[in-house]
């Protein structure tokens, strides 16, 4: 490395400490450790290695950098903002205010430049992982002898933390088994962890474990510019995923902190600052860039500039040669879906009765005909939550053409590599597993939910219905969990018809979605045949109306739908007249206009009755307080179905029974 270079990398990275360690200390909240520690990774990365134009953060052929180490956000809006992303240095000074643009934990899509939200330690590792798997398969389908239109590789930074966590083991094990060579994970290797040293908890080699996984292990002093240079140098030829182990020490620069724990999630205070500044040869005023520092990224901006030209250029030419792979290209970048999905989804024909899953395996068979742009996999249980789409290859590894990924018993790191196959913003994915798992990928949905991800989760088995596997793998509270994560959309469908529906609304819906399906047969309903707009996509219906002034209304939702309609024909055996609402969606029935909900749900509706195979909770907000839930009070058995709908009073007579008593009370 010349002198001058190593001269102009080395003022970057203290000027990373002085932003981040300042935003730190005026926010008097952060965790200067990380970036005061990375700062040499940090103005290597952005300074040389990264091809991106900062002016453009969607390119699709542009260098990634993921931290997955979150808390250590302040070290990349430094260098986003040096960069010349579109963060000003303002947002900086606001770091972890209100509506800022610099929160404490990056969060995509708020602030550019940001590829994923992370914070929750490891899920940028598994992010990184699926984003890195979606590029090799972009490759795949559309690079020729001629044309290398995609190339990109993704990096990801990360920490002891991340490392521990069980997801980072997942993803890095499916990583190592597919040979993904366009991924680099950096760790932040510096011996402590928020608590207090790393050998208080663990004393593995991460080195070995790597090797373990089919990973290539480079190790580099991470303060030492030269030993920088020379690592990342080394990965020019990679062919396989590669760790690189980078030595670094926490808080570098602090003279009281530095590599203890007290400086890993406190700010420095006013006092050390000062120390610290005098230590590292820093200005007393406050976020203060070199001019020198602002040429070279000014520089360094008209390259990314100019590489972003030269790949349209690519672009253009190649697009001439392939026509029709073209053609798929921009359906693929665009998501487009025909003008007739709905028609097209409702000619796929299905024989009733039938399950959920198997209804929704013969429209996803259709779907991936019609939507080049969906891929989807399942941990390691295709053939029970039918999520395979059998006319198109399996994903294996070094062999990307395919549209199914095996994901193996991986449900966490699963549903967070679907956000980063999703971010490819080339690939729309779904992944399936039983409902009751959905407990294991909870907070990769979370995030999902945070971001807007656009993310299809199939669920099957959903209730105490799937029968003799017991209560381990029977969902009861899992429905009504899911319901609770804001922005998620959760559909639990009837029928075929609303199976059909449901894809549907998780097609069109910019955000996340749970689907829910059953592994018994269910019957078709009457009135569940409606167009989209009137059906599911309403969130809920009357797929039954009273024919005179109601004495009950039963709400439901899948499998159990069909139940209320049994016991509203026994009711109204009886004189009773009765309302059945079909509720496949609660988020999308209440963003429906006022005046359509308040003819679903509103009015002198008798007694409010909801039938649902999981726990009460939140159905009061359809039933009111003096409404009946048809519930679930505890765990379910080992059992056929048929013994368990006895045993937990999910029959006709029990219902009507628990019906017709509660008539007797209130008299």
């Amino acid at each position: 490395m010349e002198s001058e270079e190593r001269e102009i990398l080395e003022k970057i990275a203290n000027t990373i400490r002085q932003l981040s360690m300042e935003a730190v200390q005026k926010a008097n909240s952060g965790h200067p450790g990380l970036p005061l520690g990375c700062a040499e990774i940090g103005s290597y990365l952005y300074g040389k290695v990264l091809r991106h134009n900062p002016k453009n953060p969607d390119l699709i052929n542009r260098d990634r950098l993921v931290l997955s180490a979150g808390h250590g956000s302040m070290w990349l809006y430094s260098c986003l903002h040096l960069s010349g992303f579109a963060l000003p240095l303002e947002e900086l000074k606001r770091f972890r205010q209100l509506h800022s643009l610099t929160q404490g934990h990056p969060e995509y899509p708020e602030t550019p430049g940001v590829e994923f939200t992370t914070g929750p330690l490891g899920q940028g590792i598994a992010n990184s992982v699926g984003l890195a798997l979606g590029l090799k398969m972009l490759a795949r389908k559309f690079n020729t002898k001629t044309h290398e239109l995609i190339d990109a590789k993704v990096y990801c930074l990360a920490g002891d933390g991340c490392l521990q966590e069980g997801i980072s083991s997942e993803a890095s094990s499916f990583a190592g088994h597919m040979g993904l060579d366009n991924l680099v994970l950096i760790f932040d290797s510096n011996h402590i962890t928020l608590d207090g040293p790393l050998s208080d908890s663990s004393s593995e080699d991460v080195g070995a474990r790597y090797r373990a996984y089919g990973w290539d292990v480079v190790e580099i002093d991470g303060n030492d510019l030269s030993s920088v240079e020379q690592g990342f140098n080394s990965l020019q030829k990679q062919t396989k995923p590669t760790l690189v182990i980078a030595k670094t020490i926490i808080g570098k620069g602090s003279p009281n902190k530095a590599n203890t724990h007290k400086v890993h999630g406190a700010p420095l205070g006013e006092e050390e600052l000062k120390l610290t500044k005098e230590a590292l040869g820093l200005p007393e005023e406050e976020f203060f860039i070199p001019q020198a520092v602002r040429n070279f990224f000014q520089t360094r901006l008209d390259s990314g500039i100019a590489y972003e030209k030269k790949w349209d250029a690519l672009f253009k030419e190649w697009k001439k040669a392939n026509p029709d792979l073209a053609q798929v290209f921009e359906t693929q970048r665009d998501y487009v879906c025909p003008d007739n999905l709905e028609s097209l989804i409702k000619e796929v024909e299905i024989q009733e009765p039938i399950s959920g899953r198997k209804a929704a395996q013969a429209v996803l068979t259709k779907l991936g005909d019609l939507l080049p742009f969906l891929y989807g996999g399942s941990a390691d249980l295709s053939g029970s939550d039918c999520t395979m789409m059998a006319q198109f290859p399996i994903v294996r590894p070094h062999v990307f053409e395919g549209r199914n990924f095996k994901f193996g018993i991986r449900e966490f790191a699963m549903a967070a590599m679907a956000a980063g196959l999703f971010r490819t913003h080339m690939i729309f994915p779904f992944v399936g597993t039983f409902l009751t798992f959905s407990d294991y990928m909870r907070n990769a949905i979370r995030l999902a939910a945070l971001s807007r991800y656009h993310v299809i989760y199939q669920f099957t088995h959903d209730s105490i219905f799937l029968g003799e596997d017991g209560p381990t793998h029977q969902s009861i509270e899992h429905v009504m969990a899911l319901r609770a994560i804001p922005q998620l959309q959760v559909i639990r469908p009837c029928d075929a018809n609303e199976v059909k529906g449901a894809w549907m609304a998780a097609l069109k819906y910019e955000g996340p979605t749970a689907l829910i399906f059953t592994r018994q047969n269910l019957p078709s309903i009457p009135g569940t045949d409606k167009p989209f707009k009137e059906g599911v996509g309403r969130g809920a219906y009357i797929v039954k109306k009273e024919k005179g002034p109601c004495d009950f209304t039963l709400f439901a939702t899948g499998s159990e739908v069909s139940l209320a309609m049994d016991v509203a024909h026994a009711l109204e055996n009886l004189d009773k007249h009765v309302r059945v609402v079909s509720m496949p969606c609660w988020e999308l029935f209440v963003k429906q206009e006022s005046a359509y909900r308040e003819s679903v749900v509103g009015g002198e509706l008798g007694k409010r009755v909801s039938i649902e195979a999981g726990v009460s909770l939140g159905w009061e907000r359809w039933i009111g307080p003096h409404g009946i839930a048809i519930c679930m009070e505890g765990f379910g058995l080992s059992a056929p179905a048929s013994d368990l709908a006895k045993e937990f009073g999910f029959t006709v007579d029990a219902i009507l029974n628990r019906l017709l008593s509660s008539i007797s009370e209130d008299r």
